[in-house]
């Protein structure tokens, strides 16, 4: 039988998901930030094409940010709903990695896999920063996936999507978990 890692699987069992508009500074350092991406980007890459890439936002980026995705609401023709919830996470934000997917061209690898690639680094990310003490949540909203401002925002090309947006900081304490799935009501067993 296979080495138990019991630590790794208690870990993921009990993680929970706190939102990211509850944390709080302090947030990691580079070096502590360092250690997290390092963690993460173990993550699929099939073969070695590293089928994305990630900028660290902080500090003033925020608001550059939101000011954008007001812009790019009021270009759209938005009400102050979409102002507001495109401008949310940012006016709110004090560190994110937001994880670009990149595909690259390969005779081998689907590019559904590369994106796939790049959606597991954001979970990856997400239980990196969490093992190290910290709150991560994994976010993206209406402006990540409009092509326009994820250009001007993140300077993404035609072939790029923004995958996930996971914001890191100081967790509120834990409060009650949401509700998990029901196993028997969503897994297929099939042996034959």
């Amino acid at each position: 039988m296979p080495a138990r890692n019991q630590a790794a699987l208690d870990f993921l069992s009990s993680r929970r998901s706190r939102p990211a508009k509850l944390f709080s500074h302090p947030v990691p350092d580079r070096p502590q930030l360092t250690e997290i991406l390092t963690a993460a980007t173990r993550v699929p890459d099939h073969g070695k094409l590293e089928p994305w890439r990630l900028i660290v936002v902080q500090g003033q980026a925020f608001a550059r940010l939101a000011n954008l995705a007001e812009a790019r609401s009021i270009e759209l023709g938005g009400d102050a709903e979409m102002v507001a919830k495109g401008r949310g996470q940012y006016d709110l934000g004090k560190l994110a990695v937001v994880v670009i997917s990149s595909p690259k061209p390969s005779p081998k690898i689907p590019k559904i896999e590369q994106t796939m690639s790049a959606s597991a680094l954001c979970f990856g990310i997400v239980n990196a920063a969490e093992a190290a003490g910290w709150g991560a949540c994994w976010l993206t909203g209406w402006p990540a996936h409009d092509p326009v401002f994820a250009a001007r925002a993140f300077g993404c090309t035609e072939d790029e999507t923004v995958a996930g947006i996971v914001h890191i900081g100081t967790p509120p304490e834990d409060g009650p978990d949401r509700p998990r799935p029901d196993l028997s009501r969503i897994v297929s067993w099939v042996d034959a």
